[in-house]
Formats: structure tokens, sequence, C-alpha cells
């Protein structure tokens, strides 16, 4: 039975290591590699040698302690899995799984072997630093995914700053539409957002479009809280980007020839409209959501915008 065991770690352990190999090189089928592989250690492999093993030591006392431990694995890996292979709820699985180990298994482990006298107090502390070596794992995994996330999105914000300054080089009708006005305002808004962002933080727009350039603290949410709030005996979101896209929209339902792009222009904005004046859409985009893709996003509109104001002249 034990060979059978170390047979069946073997071809788990060359399955999910084949996996990371082909990840780290962005080879065809790491997905499936990877998800086969702790598939089979997380579904066949820990179950059987947990079995094995409680069948060998013959205390029934003990289940409790290798149902917690096959549960505590299937937590873990499981949440890795879906970070690295940025699935939704990713993000929540990590946020439960690091706190796992300590909330549920240590607990049971320190009750359980807590009653052999024999236990050795040098199992116990491999124990826990297995357990702190787990969660430093995670906890780096999870950075390391969102640090290539952000410098993808970099790469896109950089394409749309070189397409929009061919586009600012593109002569304007004098005569221009009710909806292209309206491009214009919310152009002014977004270069007031970009301003009063990048002198929050210290830095110019000119550095943003550099390569090099590295934004501060690009993982982190709330880019808003100092450069978008308005000052005064409630302090709120300044909201007119939020207000200016609505009123775009609005617009060029009711102006002959838009009516299509009215119905595209909420996926193409990424913008859900709000029934009130709440600051729900703002907050979403420029508090909850991290820095880079708050920027990016920004960039982004921008040469929407300039694109759909060139093709209407």
């Amino acid at each position: 039975m034990k060979q059978k065991i170390y047979i069946l770690g073997l071809i788990t352990t060359i399955t999910t290591v084949l996996g990371a190999i082909f990840k780290v090189n962005h080879y065809p089928g790491a997905a499936h590699l990877l998800t086969l592989g702790i598939a089979m250690l997380v579904l066949v492999f820990l179950p059987v040698a947990l079995r094995n093993h409680f069948k060998t030591e013959g205390e029934s006392k003990n289940s409790i302690l290798y149902f917690v431990i096959w549960l505590t694995c299937f937590v873990v890996f499981t949440s890795m899995l879906f970070k690295i292979l940025h699935w939704p709820g990713a993000g929540i699985l990590l946020i439960v799984s690091l706190p796992f180990p300590y909330v549920v298994f240590l607990p049971v482990f320190l009750y359980v072997t807590g009653k052999n006298k024999s236990f050795s107090i040098y199992n116990t502390v491999s124990v826990l630093f297995l357990l702190a070596g787990i969660s430093v794992f995670s906890a780096l995994l999870g950075l390391n995914v969102t640090h290539e996330r952000i410098n993808d999105s970099l790469d896109l914000a950089r394409s749309y700053n070189r397409l929009e300054k061919a586009l600012n080089i593109m002569p304007a009708k004098v005569n221009q539409t009710p909806v292209v006005q309206k491009i214009d305002d919310l152009l002014r808004i977004i270069d007031d957002y970009q301003t009063r962002i990048y002198t929050s933080e210290g830095v110019i727009d000119e550095q943003w479009d550099k390569d090099s350039f590295t934004f501060p603290r690009l993982e982190s949410p709330d880019i808003a809280s100092r450069a978008l709030v308005i000052e005064g005996k409630n302090p709120s979101l300044d909201t007119s980007l939020q207000n200016g896209l609505k009123s775009l929209i609005l617009e060029a339902a009711k102006t002959p020839g838009y009516e299509v792009f009215a119905k595209a222009a909420p996926a193409l904005f990424e913008y859900t409209d709000q029934t009130d004046d709440s600051q729900e859409w703002t907050h979403g985009m420029f508090i909850a959501t991290p820095r880079a893709w708050s920027l990016i996003y920004l960039d982004g509109l921008e040469t929407n915008l300039k694109m759909i104001k060139a093709s209407s002249n």
C-alpha cells in the first residue's frame, strides 16, 4: 500500500511541478496541468495517504484531526490555484485561506496532540513553522500575481497614450454636434481628474507616460481620497465625471445617428447608471479599485472619447 501511495505522490508532484513550469514560461496547457495536479493532490493523494496513516495508527479519537488536515489543505491549495489562474473569487478565497490554518487547524492540532504525553514539542514547533511558511508563500503569491497583472495593465495604458497622441493632431470640425460638445466637456473633466491625481501623488503626467516610470503604490486602492474630494462641511467625492458620462449617454440617445452608440456606451465606458446623485460609481472606480487601474481607466476613457469624436468629424 505504501508503494502505491509513493507512486501516486510522485505522479501528483510531477504533474503539479510541470504545470508550474508551464505557467512560468507561458506554455499552452499550463492551466490544465495545474488544475489536474492540485485536484489529484487534494482529492486523491491526501485522502489516500491520510486514510492509510489513520489505519496504521488505529486511534479513532484522532479522526477529527485527519479531517481538519485534509480540509486545511483543500482550502489553501484551492485558493492558490484560483489566484494563479486568475479565476473569479480568488481574492476572497485567499483572504479565507490565510487565517484558516491558524483558526481551524492549529486549535484542533494542539487539542488532539495535547492529550498525547509522548508527543514531542519539536513536532509542534515544526508545524508552526510550516504554517508560517504557508502564510508567507500565499501572501507573496498574491502579491506576485497582482504585480504581474499591474505590469500588463501599464503596457495597455502606454498603448492608449501613444494612440491618444496620434488623435490629438487630427483637425476638428468648426460646427460640432451636441454629442461632440459633450465629449469635449468630458475630456476637460478627465484632464482635471488626471492633473489633480498626479499632483496629489507628487508626480506629473509626463512621468506617467514614460515606460520606465512606476507610479507610487500601484497595487493599493483609494487614489481619490485627497485628489477628488470636495471640501466643506460635508466632504464628498467629485462626481463630475460620473455626471458627465450620464449626460453624454442621454444626449446621444436623443441625437439622430447616435442611438447605437448610446446603447453601447455603458459597456464601453464601464459606466453604471445611477438613479440618484449617489457617489457609488465614482467610489467603485477610484477608491475600491487598485490605483493603477483607476489611472488606466482614465487613459482608456480619454482615448475612446477622442476616437468617437474623430469618427464624428
